[in-house]
């Protein structure tokens, strides 16, 4: 009788790290970081974005100093985000991954969920809660439970010592 063994969807082996995504979950992340990439090298002041680049200076009186800020870095902010997006999408087939590809993927994934986050109005207080099918962001919510799973089980890989 053959035992039914959970495998998480990202492991630290002794070679590297494994994902064990099914081929429409791959398909999902790339197409989700296909479209955060084409966001973030659009308009900057896309509302979505607006948790990814947070502001440097929160006071109305440093309105200034955060522009001058968001003028200095905001090229290189998203030129590293981009990077990480494109290294995700390379390696998203491979069968082992290194730690800075695991890396990237974790950023990549909590880029997706403050994109997400942000377009659902999800607060760091609310709780997961039962998704209701008649909610017009139903489908939104069912994939920011997604992407929260997968980045949890990422950051968990990382942190493990060697499984095999």
């Amino acid at each position: 009788m053959a035992r039914w063994q959970f495998r998480p969807p990202v492991e630290r082996t002794r070679h590297g790290f494994r994902l064990h995504l099914a081929e429409r979950e791959r398909v999902a992340v790339r197409h989700l970081l296909e479209e955060m990439r084409d966001l973030l090298v659009g308009p900057s002041d896309h509302p979505a974005l607006r948790r990814v680049f947070p502001a440097a200076y929160h006071l109305p009186e440093h309105a200034e100093h955060d522009a001058e800020y968001q003028r200095l870095m905001r090229e290189e902010l998203v030129a590293s985000r981009v990077a990480g997006i494109e290294t995700v999408l390379g390696v998203l087939d491979a069968k082992v991954l290194s730690d800075a590809q695991v890396t990237a993927l974790m950023q990549a994934l909590n880029g997706l969920r403050l994109v997400l986050g942000t377009v659902l109005d999800v607060s760091e207080d609310d709780e997961p809660e039962e998704i209701d099918d008649d909610d017009p962001l139903a489908a939104e919510r069912h994939l920011y439970g997604f992407l929260s799973w997968l980045l949890e089980w990422t950051v968990r890989a990382l942190s493990a010592g060697l499984q095999d």
